[in-house]
């Protein structure tokens, strides 16, 4: 008696058949495919044992079936991008997803150095300073008015000048005569004592410090010989070529101050009505 030579799945005989050979045995085709194929992902069909298959991930497709969802693009040979679970050639994933440089207009490509700021994209080396036109990259830049500076440029370019060095201000600073000056370089015309956050006046449109102005341009007590200077709401009291702070103005008998009173001058000094009158 002959030995059987039968489908292991449907028994049938597979004398003159073509059949494909397992581990588990021979299949007729039909079988075959029914029990090992994969499904399509795309047609939804078995993909026969004579088909090329692909696959993605953990999806099979005919390769006829394996092509851009937007153009139908064959991508069996094309490099290609899973978007929301849609397969897309290069070129219909950069036209849907895609930015486009704000300075030359090409396409920014998917994985490509890029630089997003203000709602734009530019490309890595197209975004550059308005002022030395090189590369920003990661370096701090400052935007205005649609152009963007490095911090040296932008500083050059808009930062107020001190009125005593010329260099930019970056921070801080006071101001003097309604321009800008760098603190440190505020200083007093004569010791070179900072002003910045201390009374101080001028003359010739030169800064000093109290005590320098007073040692070299205010008139002196006839009384204490000290500088009057009238800064700070400080009053005094002038007749014919002296002077006297208010508080020195006195009698110099009686110490009684004579601001506001009749007065006798007595050779330097100044007397009451009352000494006066008294004699010597």
């Amino acid at each position: 008696m002959s030995e059987t030579f039968d489908c292991a799945k449907c028994s049938e005989s597979l004398y003159g058949r073509k059949y494909i050979q397992t581990d588990n045995g021979p299949y007729c085709v039909p079988c075959y495919d029914n029990t090992f194929a994969n499904t399509c992902a795309e047609c939804q069909q078995l993909i026969g044992h004579d088909s090329r298959e692909l696959f993605y991930e953990d999806r099979h497709f005919h390769e006829g079936c394996f092509r851009c969802c937007r153009c139908q693009r064959s991508l069996a040979d094309e490099p290609f991008t899973c978007q929301d679970n849609e397969l897309l050639c290069n070129d219909c994933y950069c036209s849907a997803f895609s930015s486009q440089c704000s300075a030359c207009g090409e396409t920014v490509m998917p994985g490509s150095r890029k630089l997003e700021y203000g709602g734009q994209t530019w490309h890595e080396q197209c975004f550059l300073c308005s002022g030395c036109e090189q590369p920003l990259g990661s370096r701090s830049f400052v935007p205005d008015k649609g152009a963007h500076y490095c911090v040296p440029c932008y500083e050059n370019k808009f930062a107020p000048r001190c009125a005593r060095c010329s260099k930019t201000l970056t921070q801080g600073g006071v101001t003097y005569r309604d321009q800008p000056w760098h603190r440190e370089c505020l200083v007093c015309t004569g010791c070179q004592t900072p002003l910045a956050g201390q009374q101080f006046t001028s003359r010739d449109e030169d800064p000093y410090c109290v005590a320098c102005f007073g040692e070299l341009f205010a008139p002196k007590c006839s009384s204490c010989k000290r500088p009057i200077t009238g800064l700070g709401g400080g009053k005094y009291v002038s007749f014919e070529d002296r002077h006297w702070h208010h508080s020195c103005f006195a009698c110099a008998r009686c110490s009684t101050s004579l601001v506001g009173q009749g007065f006798v001058p007595d050779g330097d000094q100044v007397l009451c009505q009352g000494c006066s009158q008294a004699g010597p």
